[in-house]
């Protein structure tokens, strides 16, 4: 397989390198900010006025065009909210690359005042190493959190319990402005307001240029910045059935000199979930009946604080310093009712009611430094980044039993408490030459040290007295060290752009307990090739990509200790769990029409060491825990398309068909199985009348199946209304989730003495009503792009 990649990238770049052509390439900036230009319009025309090539700038104001023929032209910079600039051009005989000096263009106050603004970047676009979905305006978009944006986003799904996956794969590394951050870990990202986000990246075969962590791929996602000068921000109020209360203001200030940013969200949600068993296992040949139900009402009660600052030292060099605090404080209780009985004929002969009750406090902090450095050359640059986390949480549970029949009887109280604090340090540098106009070298190392401390503790009440339960008290230690380099080269020959990269990544992890009963150290030095190749067409572009992953076992998985919430099933993490790696290769392809844009792909993807949970049963208590089963065989055809018929109406679909092979065992337990499923979503957007607007979306997951667990078909309906008022300054939003509670997993699973179904609902529907405020819309000087260089 190597050998042939070779051997078609040779052939490639013989081909496309036979093709001489003259380009002209340069940055666009803000001439008194010196911010770079995204979207500025760059044209060329001949001595007739004819024009010969056209373009926009990217995302970091440079723009290059190609095939230009030999003569004297005119260049014309033009832009929104600026005056347009024309400078001569000539192309000589023998001259292939004309590289500009940077050109800066001035505001135009005038034209400001008088335009209005209402024009708004693509719904998606594909670049060489991922795929770019814009926010945009969606009213289901604006209402929530991160969870509801990323539920709305093509590929990408989010579970009731806050679990992230891409193409139905949980294996996915998620990003905040292209860093890790605790706001990705659990449940977090509710903490992120829906209208703080700009767009979501969605990499499902990533460069070297970042982490090889998740087999899936990664998922990064960008918050909006300061676009304005002086002060700027909002203030959103949320409210909302069952309880989802939120404040989240933001304010902002921006000079020549510095950017000052912030955000603080406060917020109260309940949470009704209810939970369904029905199990039937055999015992000494005796078939025992078990059905269970429970009901838990969860309230979580959270703080964020977000503050930082851009300190522009001059045009080409600028550091970014920002701190983030979370705290949230959680108060859950839950009620477990058991029925038991030895026939399916006989009535319930025995009831065990179970009462528990959790307090939970979890404080996240972090800080954040950026030194970015550009030069005169455009694209070269150089950034330091360091980061320092650190977290502490306490929860603690209080569980009652009860037997209610045949006779009541009170049974001890149990109690657990888990302690638990992390310190986690990461420094990085990257560096960014431009070989000539197209060609580009890029380089980069990274350190990240991480260190775990957890204890746990169960104890039950025997005569007033509590005591040590069932010998569960150990203190565990994580450490881990991860220490990477990387290197790629891309480069662009006629409509052909190709990217390389290798990237090598070096794991030390140990873990061990006071105990002594889990003691392991591991490493895991790997490499990591990439190869991104693109062509492009007349509004359209085709992509081949291929990288190599790795899926590193999150703390979670390993984590030996376990609630006792359940009297009948636990959930305990595996030490002993190792790392899969997996091969992704991925065919892609983006067409755009005035109405209409298609973007059909074609996946495979083959993972070694696939993990996934295993379900045994030990002392008649069902315990799942994560395995390393031999490998996983997933490939799929994925398709979406975006359709505007009317200027009124937008419609979005999109379906995702993949199938898998899966072979391993484990306890002698042969989990070799082959299966296939699909996803699909469908999006519908209507601006009505007076500024109002109303979007439906449906989600739809097929059924799907390993050798143990079958999971039924899950679907759920989303609806939304907005409207603008008070001259475009504020919005109104109703929002439904999960209308009509359709939204249940359904799942099946089987044993060799043991069947068990259940029926899961962690969030009922819910209703909210939101209002946004916004201030300083528009700036009678000027209206200036944001400095994208260190918070992306």
């Amino acid at each position: 397989m190597k050998a042939l990649i070779t051997y078609i990238l040779i052939l490639l770049f013989s081909f496309f390198a036979n093709a001489q052509q003259t380009t002209v390439s340069g940055k666009v900036q803000d001439n008194t900010t010196k911010e770079a230009l995204p979207y500025v319009s760059v044209a060329i025309k001949d001595s007739t006025l004819k024009t010969v090539a056209g373009g926009i700038t990217d995302d970091h104001g440079i723009f290059r065009l190609e095939e230009l023929p030999i003569g004297k032209m005119t260049i014309t910079f033009s832009f929104m909210g600026y005056q347009p600039l024309t400078q001569q051009l000539e192309v000589i005989s023998g001259r292939t690359k004309i590289e500009l000096e940077v050109i800066s263009l001035h505001s135009d106050a005038i034209q400001l005042n008088a335009v209005e603004i209402n024009s708004e970047k693509p719904n998606i676009s594909l670049k060489l190493d991922k795929k770019v979905f814009e926010v945009g305006k969606d009213v289901l978009s604006q209402n929530g959190s991160a969870h509801d944006v990323l539920n709305g986003v093509p590929s990408v799904a989010v579970s009731p319990t806050g679990a992230v996956s891409l193409r139905g794969n949980s294996s996915v590394l998620v990003l905040i402005n292209g860093r890790q951050s605790g706001l990705t870990q659990g449940n977090a990202l509710d903490q992120i307001a829906a209208d703080q986000i700009e767009r979501i990246e969605v990499i499902t075969n990533p460069s070297s240029r970042y982490d090889a962590a998740g087999s899936a791929g990664i998922i990064n996602i960008i918050l909006k910045k300061n676009k304005k000068s002086g002060f700027s921000g909002q203030v959103r109020l949320v409210a909302g059935s069952p309880n989802d209360s939120r404040l989240n203001p933001s304010i902002n200030y921006k000079s020549d000199k510095v950017n000052i940013f912030s955000n603080f969200s406060i917020r109260s949600s309940d949470y009704v979930g209810l939970y369904t068993t029905n199990q039937s296992s055999i015992n000494n040949g005796v078939p025992t009946l078990m059905n269970r139900v429970q009901n838990e009402n969860r309230h979580d009660d959270g703080k964020l604080l977000y503050i930082g600052a851009d300190y522009f030292i001059n045009e080409h060099q600028t550091i970014t310093t920002a701190f983030l605090k979370n705290a949230t404080h959680d108060n859950d209780k839950t009620h477990l009712l058991y029925d038991y009985n030895d026939d399916a004929n006989t009535a319930v002969d025995s009831t065990l009611a179970r009462h528990g009750k959790s307090l939970e406090k979890r404080d996240y902090s972090q800080l954040e430094f950026n030194y970015t450095r550009t030069f005169k050359q455009p694209e070269k640059k150089w950034t330091i980044d360091m980061q320092y986390d650190w977290w502490n949480s306490n929860k603690k549970w209080d569980l009652l039993t009860q037997r209610l029949s045949p006779t009541l009887l009170n049974y001890p109280g149990i109690r657990t408490s888990s302690i638990g604090s992390s310190k986690d340090f990461l420094i990085k540098s990257d560096f960014i030459q431009p070989i000539d106009s197209t060609g580009v070298l890029e380089f980069g190392i990274k350190t990240e040290i991480r260190k775990v401390s957890s204890d746990f503790l169960a104890e039950q009440e025997q005569n007033n007295i509590w005591a040590t339960y069932q010998d569960i008290d150990n203190h565990l230690k994580y450490a881990e060290t991860i220490s990477g380099a990387y290197t790629q080269f891309s480069n662009k020959a006629g409509h052909f752009t190709y990217m390389l990269g290798l990237r090598a990544e070096m794991t030390q992890v140990s873990i061990s307990d006071i105990k002594n009963t889990y003691s392991d150290e591991k490493n895991y030095n790997k490499l990591f090739p990439t190869i991104n190749m693109s062509y492009k067409f007349d509004h359209a572009a085709l992509q081949l990509n291929y990288s190599k992953r790795i899926n590193r076992p999150d703390l979670y998985e390993l984590y030996p200790f376990n609630e006792l919430t359940d009297l009948n099933a636990q959930y305990i993490g595996n030490p002993d769990l190792n790392p899969s790696y997996s091969d992704v290769f991925e065919l892609a392809f983006l067409k755009t029409w005035k109405k209409l844009t298609l973007n059909p792909s074609v996946y495979y993807q083959r993972e070694k060491g696939y993990i996934q949970d295993y379900t045994y049963r030990e002392n008649d208590i069902f315990f799942t825990t994560p395995i390393n089963i031999d490998y996983e065989i997933r490939s799929g055809i994925e398709f979406s398309v975006l359709y505007n018929p009317l200027k009124w109406l937008q419609v979005n679909a999109e379906i995702n068909f993949y199938r898998f092979d899966q072979k391993g065992t484990y306890q002698q337990k042969n989990l070799d199985y082959s299966g296939e499923t699909f996803t699909g979503r469908l999006s519908t957007q209507i601006k009505l009348p007076a500024k109002f607007s109303f979007q439906g979306r449906y989600n739809f997951r097929g059924a799907q199946q390993n050798a143990q667990t079958k999971n039924a078909v899950l679907q759920s309906l989303d609806f939304g209304l907005s409207k603008i008022l008070l001259k475009d300054k504020a919005t109104i939003v109703f929002d439904i989730t999960n209308a009509f509670g359709l939204r249940q997993n359904k799942s099946t699973t089987t044993g060799n003495d043991y069947l068990f179904t259940e029926n899961n609902i962690p969030n009922a529907a819910r209703y909210r009503l939101s209002f946004v405020y916004r201030f300083n819309l528009t700036d009678p000087k000027v209206i200036r792009q944001a400095n994208s260089a260190n918070r992306n």
